[in-house]
């Protein structure tokens, strides 16, 4: 049941990522490639805009109380500005962790 979740809010954020805002052109999709596994899954998608995003996802200890979906991805884009903006990331127990050379680090 967690993995069904999980999964339905990456496909959905992968399509949030991939429409393109009204106020420009429609992009194309160039590549989707997806493998869903019963326990895991892996996607990319690019579209002619620059916009990328690949995800992959793995359930851990399956059948346990301590079950849960680990996620590693990173997705870019071009931003109004020109420059191209590249996130990674990790959601696991510890929650949803973003790296981005654009994004403030927490000071240590």
């Amino acid at each position: 049941m967690k993995f069904t979740i999980a999964f339905s809010v990456a496909c959905l954020l992968a399509t949030a990522l991939a429409a393109p805002p009204a106020s420009q052109q429609e992009a194309q999709v160039l590549r989707f490639d997806s493998d869903v596994q019963p326990e895991g899954y892996n996607f990319a998608v690019e579209t002619s805009d620059g916009k990328r995003h690949q995800e992959e996802g793995e359930l851990k200890d399956v059948g346990t109380d301590h079950e849960a979906l680990v996620v590693r991805g990173s997705y870019s884009y071009v931003g109004d500005d020109g420059q191209t903006y590249a996130i990674t990331y990790l959601a696991d127990k510890y929650g949803f962790q973003p790296e981005g050379a654009h994004l403030p680090r927490a000071v240590q």
